[in-house]
């Protein structure tokens, strides 16, 4: 079925509402547990932060002296514009330093959500069954915008409560709470508009995670403007991300920013029931391209039937992660400029190092790493999604056997990522280079960057076990990039020990070109690859395959 171009009569407000609130009482039962794991995950990921930083600065001393790292440009891209680091306390450090991480969190949550009780719903069929009875055209959206909303409302209470009880100031936590949850409310209207667009579930979420992305480099640019007071901090107002940090908790206190985030959502999801009445039921407003008669001759096994259907991703996070790295790759000349009264708690956020050129091409080398970690675990949770949509099933009809099909995937998957890190290695390190005048910086930060492909691939085969074993626990390698993004970034803000630290799997191989590469890190994460992805490969062919969500 191919995309409508003819408006299609709604009927009435009451007919097209029908069945919306049988619908929203079957999402919450089927998320039964994704409502309290999300809600309840940033709410303790927030309860780490607060008990973590209260034990680790207990004074006013310890604080000011860390803060000069979130300062710099580079604390502004990791952190936030820093509101109140003038009159440090421990409240507005967290707010500044580690709000942003909540509100992503809030986000994915929200476009996630959206696209799973929509799109993916129509791309099963199971949509077309459920409008075969009484209901309405928008309930379905109506629903899933209805339950996101509860999400953001249980997850902005839980945020503030945790953040009363650790007896922090009552207007700023309940402050940063309402802004975690209106980072989720906005990117819940950019997914109903996504939905609309694309007729699969991936390339919906894949638009919805643009946004954010760019929505992440917007306000990192703007804020590592604004510290350096540039021109270009506008910017952050560009970003939903960036309104919720506009409101300052525990400085300006400032509410109305939040009217930009509602004002946004509201427009966003209103044109998200415009779109979805020029559509057919499981067509998208951007038709598929009709293929050719006959599969082309090297489209003929599962590494290249996988190939063509990650295709499509790669290169959108091609795109973006080598424009993202021309961004952050920018900020190097400025950094440059300020060596020579760098603190020395930046120079331990950046490793260490006297170089804070090479400190922070390392950090924006792991920073990449972790983002290719995402796409990662897309990629395997994309392979369950074909498996549960029951799209796998008739291609194991064929002659592709499981190891085929699955290690084909993996394949894909572990080939993008080394030409993922490399690129954005690439755009970090030419505008450096050509920011500071030194060309050496663009292989020696494509180097540092492809050398983290290791402990993504780790990462990778660890999903791929737990799909192959345990599909409904694939979710978990989320908490391992998590840490892992902890660790690796906020290792020394939190005091966190060298043994807590090298639990991650990037901890091994070397921040280059502050640090040599360990060529016995990637031999070690390598072996390990390679035996859970066997054991992946293992597990897969001895289970049943699983049909539903």
């Amino acid at each position: 079925m191919t995309a409508a171009t003819v408006p299609v009569s709604a009927g009435g407000l009451g007919d097209r509402l029908a069945g919306t609130g049988t619908l929203l009482r079957f999402m919450l039962r089927r998320d039964r547990v994704r409502f309290p794991a999300w809600t309840l995950g940033l709410a303790l990921l927030m309860g780490y932060f607060t008990t973590t930083l209260g034990s680790v600065y207990t004074t006013t001393e310890e604080l000011e002296a860390v803060t000069a790292f979130s300062a710099s440009p580079a604390g502004a891209l990791f952190g936030g514009p820093g509101y109140g680091y003038d009159a440090i306390t421990l409240e507005r450090f967290l707010a500044g330093q580690y709000g942003l991480y909540i509100m992503l969190g809030a986000a994915l949550m929200a476009l996630l959500t959206v696209t799973r009780h929509t799109r993916a719903e129509e791309r099963s069929g199971r949509a077309e069954l459920v409008r075969a009875n009484v209901v309405g055209r928008s309930a379905q959206l109506t629903a899933a915008l209805t339950l996101t909303a509860l999400m953001c409302v249980a997850a902005a209470v839980l945020v503030a409560g945790v953040l009363l009880a650790a007896g922090y100031d009552a207007a700023g936590s309940v402050l940063f709470g309402a802004s975690a949850g209106a980072a989720g409310l906005a990117f819940a209207g950019i997914a109903a508009i996504a939905v609309q667009v694309f007729s699969y579930p991936r390339a919906a979420s894949g638009l919805s995670g643009a946004v954010l992305g760019g929505a992440f480099a917007l306000r990192g640019i703007g804020d590592m403007a604004a510290v350096q007071d540039g021109g270009l901090a506008w910017l952050s107002w560009l970003s939903p991300i960036g309104w919720s940090q506009q409101t300052a908790p525990y400085v300006l206190d400032r509410w109305w920013p939040l009217a930009l985030s509602a004002a946004f959502a509201a427009v966003t999801a209103a044109a998200g029931y415009r779109l979805s009445v020029r559509r057919d039921l499981d067509a998208g407003l951007v038709p598929p391209r009709p293929g050719p008669p006959r599969a082309a001759g090297w489209l003929r096994d599962a590494p290249t039937l996988a190939f063509r259907l990650q295709r499509a991703g790669i290169v959108g996070w091609s795109v973006a992660l080598l424009v993202a790295g021309v961004a952050y790759g920018a900020f190097a000349q400025p950094l440059a400029e300020g060596l020579d009264d760098a603190p020395e708690e930046l120079i331990a956020v950046m490793g260490g190092s006297e170089d804070l050129i090479a400190g922070y091409l390392g950090v924006m080398g792991l920073t990449m790493a972790l983002t290719v970690g995402v796409f990662a675990i897309l990629a395997v949770q994309s392979v369950r999604t074909e498996e549960t949509s029951g799209r796998t099933e008739p291609v194991l009809a064929t002659a592709v056997g499981r190891t085929g099909w699955l290690g084909g995937n993996l394949a894909v998957t572990a080939v993008a990522v080394p030409w993922l890190l490399f690129l954005a290695g690439l755009g970090t390190g030419a505008a450096a280079a050509a920011g500071i005048g030194d060309a050496a910086l663009l292989w020696e930060t494509a180097l540092g960057h492809v050398a983290h492909a290791p402990a993504v691939w780790l990462l990778l085969a660890a999903a791929a076990l737990l799909y192959g074993a345990l599909p409904r626990l694939v979710p978990v390698v989320w908490v391992v990039l998590g840490y892992a993004l902890v660790a690796g970034l906020f290792a020394p803000v939190l005091d966190l020990s060298d043994g807590l630290v090298r639990l991650s799997p990037f901890a091994h191989v070397g921040e280059y070109p502050r640090e040599d590469v360990s060529f016995t890190a990637v031999g070690v994460l390598t072996a390990l690859t390679a035996a859970l992805t066997a054991a992946a490969l293992w597990a897969f062919r001895r289970r049943d395959l699983t049909t539903g969500a």
